[in-house]
């Protein structure tokens, strides 16, 4: 997806499950209700649709309903999609009885879920519409799943001790929508927003920039690249792809955005696209001493979609990242169990030879995934350019009883060795200042120029 908060919106809706056939390894039927492990989901299923509730210690609010398609994809006893979307989703047996894991193929991990014995309390909760109550909902939900205010310094009771005393019963849209996102704003956290279309108002977090980019920036972005290359840019994936040389040995490939390869939501469709593009991206890699990949403007997209591209680079398998989800409302420090992903050899055509990886500040979320994820690859990645933006989670998409729409992070990414990059972002081996006014101004490049430098002419 072309937004972080669309991205894991649309991976989210997703968690769709329902009853199947009894099948050899899995269990007789799934109706009834299931409580996932973290992401704060309660599912109700009977024979026909699944609906999901968002959950929190004082809430449940509906989410969205699934409908089960005819057939099976890849040996999975059932397929489902959201009411009125395309969004797929397989069933598989969980870890052990009695769960099921739910996984969909824009995912780079699974979600467990456990059956319940009765009917949740508080499913029969309602939740009452108020400015009071839609400060407790959206307040309880980061307390439940957000997992990085020490990263941050900031002590979420306390701003619910601030925050709370300036919403009454009078308290405006307005100034509700104001108070929110005061709150959220010291976390500069990119996969935090706030969405009100009745007003409408919207609110994205963000690391302070001390050069931020505006719209007429990218077309010049544009332009100072394809001064450095040789021969023509192509594009690929409506336009989010593109690929050229900077010298008869050296090839070039950007990538915009881990997502918008095709009009439709379709992945599938979507990962063919990419494929083809990397086809003739690396169509005569063989005769490159080296390779410069560009995602210094990414917005994200697809996790599964920057693996995918790290297939294509190298001749082993590895490790691209470990990640596990908040699992306990009352404890930051509980996660779910790890999950892998694993870049594997991708088909042919393949550069298995010397990468330099440009990142920026707006290298964000699967663009830093997508980073991680070369990390393990031999030969090494040199990285030439700025820390990414520091944001690598799913966005946990959840919804006030006003209607409003809001995001946060759950979910940390973690290396081989354990490390995470959440806040800072992953620093470059190289640091070289990226698209600053002054070289936007004359017309420079100088992290192009220092990986080119770096893999020769």
């Amino acid at each position: 997806m072309n937004s972080t908060f669309t991205r894991l919106a649309t991976a989210l809706i997703g968690l769709i499950a329902l009853s199947w056939p009894p099948v050899q390894g899995q269990p007789a039927s799934v109706e009834g209700f299931w409580l996932s492990d973290g992401y704060g989901y309660l599912l109700e299923i009977d024979a026909k649709r699944m609906q999901a509730f968002e959950v929190t210690a004082i809430s449940c609010l509906p989410a969205w309903t699934a409908v089960r398609v005819p057939g099976s994809v890849d040996g999975a006893p059932a397929v489902f999609k959201l009411a009125g979307g395309s969004a797929r989703v397989e069933i598989s047996t969980g870890p052990s009885p009695p769960t099921l894991y739910l996984a969909w193929p824009a995912a780079a991990s699974k979600v467990v879920c456990r059956r319940l014995d009765e009917r949740p309390k508080i499913r029969d909760q309602k939740t009452e519409n108020t400015p009071l109550a839609n400060f407790d909902v959206f307040w309880t939900t980061f307390a439940e799943h957000y997992p990085f205010f020490p990263f941050h310094h900031v002590d979420w009771d306390a701003v619910r001790a601030k925050y709370r005393n300036k919403v009454t019963a009078d308290t405006t849209p307005t100034e509700l929508f104001a108070v929110l996102a005061e709150m959220m704003e010291p976390l500069h956290d990119a996969h935090t927003s706030l969405n009100a279309p009745s007003l409408p108002k919207r609110y994205h977090g963000m690391r302070p920039d001390p050069h931020p980019l505006d719209r007429k920036d990218f077309s010049r972005i544009t332009e100072i690249i394809k001064k450095h290359l040789q021969g023509e840019l192509k594009s690929a994936c409506q336009g989010q792809v593109s690929f050229g040389k900077l010298s008869d040995t050296v090839g070039y490939l950007r990538i915009k955005a881990f997502t918008g390869y095709v009009a439709s939501d379709d992945f599938d469709k979507g990962a063919e696209k990419l494929a083809a593009a990397l086809d003739e991206a690396l169509k005569d890699a063989h005769q490159w001493r080296g390779l410069v990949v560009d995602v210094r403007v990414n917005g994200g997209g697809f996790d599964v979609y920057g693996v995918m591209t790290a297939s294509r680079l190298t001749g082993r398998d590895y490790l691209a990242f470990t990640k596990k989800a908040r699992s306990d409302p009352k404890s930051p420090a509980l996660f779910t169990p790890p999950q892998n992903a694993t870049v594997k050899v991708g088909r042919a055509p393949r550069f298995e030879g010397n990468v330099v990886l440009l990142t920026s500040r707006h290298s964000v979320s699967a663009a830093e995934t997508f980073t991680m994820a070369l990390m393990g690859r031999t030969p090494r990645v040199t990285r030439v350019g700025e820390n990414t933006q520091g944001v690598f989670s799913d966005v946990l998409g959840r919804r006030l009883p006003n209607g409003w729409r809001f995001g946060l992070p759950n979910e940390i990414f973690l290396t081989e060795s354990g490390e995470s990059f959440d806040g800072p972002g992953i620093a470059p081996d190289i640091a070289v200042p990226v698209f600053t006014k002054e070289d936007l101004e004359h017309g420079r490049d100088p992290a192009l120029q220092k990986a080119l430098g770096i893999l020769g002419p």
